[in-house]
C-alpha cells in the first residue's frame, strides 16, 4: 500500500502528520457501545441462532469501519495540526 505525501485537496504535507492509534481507539469505542446493545436488543426480540449473530455483527462491523476509518483517520489528522502548529509561523 501507498502512502500519500501530500494532499491532493489543500496541497497540506501530510507525510510528518500521523493519526496513530487514534480513529482505531475511537472506532472501538463507538463499535462497543454501539454493536453490543444493539445485539442484545435484537436477541431479546427475534431469537436468531448464534451463527445468525456472527454473521450480521460481523458485517455491521467491518461496514462501519470501512465507512468511517477514512474520516476518522482525517479527523485525528486536522487536530493534530490544528493543536501542534502544523502550520509555519504559528
Amino acid at each position: 500500500m501507498s502512502t500519500i505525501e501530500q494532499c491532493p485537496h489543500c496541497a497540506l504535507d501530510i507525510a510528518n502528520h500521523d493519526s496513530g492509534d487514534g480513529p482505531a481507539v475511537f472506532l472501538i469505542f463507538i463499535l462497543g457501545f454501539l454493536l453490543a446493545p444493539l445485539a442484545l436488543v435484537v436477541e431479546y426480540f427475534t431469537p436468531i441462532p448464534l451463527w445468525g449473530h456472527a454473521v450480521l455483527w460481523t458485517v455491521a462491523a467491518l461496514g462501519i469501519c470501512l465507512l468511517t476509518m477514512q474520516p476518522l483517520k482525517s479527523y485525528v489528522i486536522a487536530l493534530n495540526y490544528i493543536h501542534r502548529g502544523g502550520a509555519k509561523g504559528v
